[in-house]
């Protein structure tokens, strides 16, 4: 028995798929991650997998098909509407504000739950300054999960890449998701900061409890976290597996043939 019939299924994506123009960029595209589930979603550079993420987190409505999480329907959900029901994300390119400091990036997370209402923030009632000071707790305590707090009131600017791409991480965690989708958080990385990632994801899988799904060129370190790993390729899921199957499977070989073999980082 593997790990999704195991689990109960968190997310729910069952044969979405999407067009642009009479292209079909995603086609059925199914996916179902357990609670606690770390699964990847890899295929060659315009297979569509940025697409499958812009589909989960609404950006892009789908044609057909159907999204649930925890059982309930995402399909032709907006996209804070989404990130409100428990799906958060990071992005490719790091999409930070740059001119405020580290803690105020991961504040203004915090803030999709906060809902002390405009009375209480116009007369800066109790009930307003006790939501505050809770949201800059909980950054506080995030930023120090990930070795920033001593970082906490410098621009995000100032951040090395590396940084900034932990504090991307961070900020999705600070509004609470029950999944996660990173895509390429290894971008840009050296060696050591790609292994750090990788001990990273998995405790944030075991310390928070959501489930990850991650867009990623790294083979080596997506070998490596993966449990399950889902494998597309011009818009077709081609395969889906453990990720010894995935390394073995021939379809998986051909479409990566002159861009890699999976398995080799």
């Amino acid at each position: 028995m593997n790990s999704t019939s195991a689990a109960k299924i968190l997310l729910d994506v069952n044969r979405i798929g999407i067009s642009f123009g009479g292209l079909k960029a995603v086609q059925e595209f199914s996916l179902h991650l357990p609670q606690g589930g770390l699964y990847g979603l890899i295929g060659p550079n315009g297979a569509g997998k940025t697409t499958v993420f812009n589909l989960l987190t609404g950006v892009y409505q789908a044609d057909t098909g159907a999204i649930q999480l925890s059982g309930g329907n995402l399909f032709g959900k907006k996209p804070h509407q989404i990130t409100a029901a428990g799906i958060a994300r990071t992005f490719q390119n790091i999409r930070l504000f740059p001119s405020l400091s580290v803690l105020d990036n991961v504040r203004l997370a915090g803030q999709l739950h906060n809902r002390h209402g405009l009375w209480h923030t116009v007369l800066r009632s109790r009930r307003y300054h006790t939501a505050e000071k809770n949201l800059c707790d909980k950054a506080s305590e995030l930023l120090e999960v990930f070795d920033l707090q001593d970082r906490a009131h410098e621009l995000a600017s100032n951040l090395s890449y590396g940084h900034q791409r932990k504090l991307e991480i961070i900020r999705a965690l600070a509004t609470d998701p029950s999944v996660l989708l990173l895509d390429e958080p290894a971008a840009g990385l050296n060696p050591q900061e790609k292994k750090l990632l990788a001990g990273s994801i998995r405790d944030i899988r075991d310390r928070f409890g959501v489930a990850v799904l991650l867009i990623e060129h790294d083979m080596g370190l997506v070998m490596d976290i993966c449990e399950r790993i889902v494998v597309l390729d011009h818009g077709i899921t081609i395969c889906e597996g453990t990720p010894k199957e995935v390394q073995n499977d021939p379809q998986v070989i051909t479409a990566y043939l002159g861009s890699g073999v999976p398995g080799e980082g």
